[in-house]
């Protein structure tokens, strides 16, 4: 690979896409539970929760960078700017022409998807919050990731919002019961940023950062985590349960209590933030599993039916 393409392909941070794409699957599963799925909307939904992470990505680099939160006691990777790869400008640069990709995948995805001027209204809305959302939580004067309100956006975007909103695009309405699954996804998605926040605890500290762990500590912070991921299982769990299906269908999601049970378990032994440090890919694998063990489950039970 060209060497200055593999700086930006680091830059995107591709181990962290699946975080983007499980809400899209998982919504899309519950929609084709219901009767209806399009190949297209799933594509572009996938293409602009892909470039909405990215963007994510690119803005917390430029973010860190700037704060001087990136530096040499920090844990985790190096990253682009940090490494003096990639320019302040450039990275500007980079923001800018994702905004531009973002922008056109996501009008295409809504004019694509919605009749009702009211819900495309509704979804640009919303389109542009999320590009707001992923560029202010580490740039600006006030970056809300600083005072400790990533998890809750995290929760949000890739949760009720993910899930709720790509089962919309698929059906045109939005049911109650989408809660129990938005609310698995969207815990899963913050005990990722968790475990990030909880490796880079010390540093974030002595810079200003004041994320969930800084406020809790390391210990009650792995208790926060210990919670992310039990609610995220027993949300998933409640759900299936909830169909009327037969209950051998919904075993094979049992292997999702093990897989989140080794990692909170690991977490849980952990006595500094350096040995935090590899579980991130970890977790990362731990909610991309949980995740499509759930969707392969509602596509059997609709399968059956």
């Amino acid at each position: 690979m060209n060497n200055s393409l593999r700086i930006w392909v680091d830059a995107a941070r591709p181990k962290t896409l699946p975080l983007a794409l499980v809400s899209i699957f998982t919504g899309t599963a519950l929609a084709f539970s219901s009767g209806h799925f399009s190949v297209p909307v799933t594509l572009l939904a996938l293409l602009t929760a892909t470039l909405l992470q990215i963007l994510s990505n690119l803005a917390n680099d430029y973010g860190d960078a700037v704060k001087g939160t990136d530096n040499e006691k920090r844990l985790g990777p190096m990253r682009a700017i940090q490494s003096g790869a990639v320019s302040l400008v450039d990275m500007k640069q980079a923001m800018v022409i994702n905004i531009v990709l973002t922008i056109f995948a996501g009008l295409a995805l809504v004019f694509y998807s919605l009749e009702s001027l009211h819900s495309i209204l509704a979804f640009i809305g919303l389109g542009i919050l999320a590009m707001l959302a992923a560029v202010a939580y580490t740039v600006g004067n006030k970056p809300y990731g600083y005072v400790g309100l990533g998890d809750l956006s995290v929760f949000l975007f890739f949760g009720l919002l993910g899930v709720s909103g790509s089962y919309f695009l698929h059906t045109g309405h939005i049911e109650w019961s989408l809660f129990l699954p938005s609310l698995g996804c969207g815990l899963l998605a913050v005990a990722v940023l968790n475990v990030n926040n909880m490796r880079d605890i010390e540093n974030d500290a002595e810079c200003g950062k004041r994320t969930i762990p800084v406020r809790l500590g390391q210990q009650r912070a792995k208790t926060y985590h210990f919670l992310l991921l039990s609610g995220a299982v027993l949300s998933f769990a409640s759900y299936l349960l909830m169909q009327d299906k037969p209950l051998w269908i919904s075993l094979p999601f049992l292997l999702s209590v093990i897989v989140v049970l080794q990692h909170g378990r690991a977490v849980w032994a952990t006595n500094k933030p350096a040995q935090i440090a590899p579980m991130l890919p970890v977790v990362v694998k731990c909610s991309l599993i949980t995740n499509l063990l759930f969707v392969g489950v509602v596509i059997a039970q609709t399968l059956t039916s």
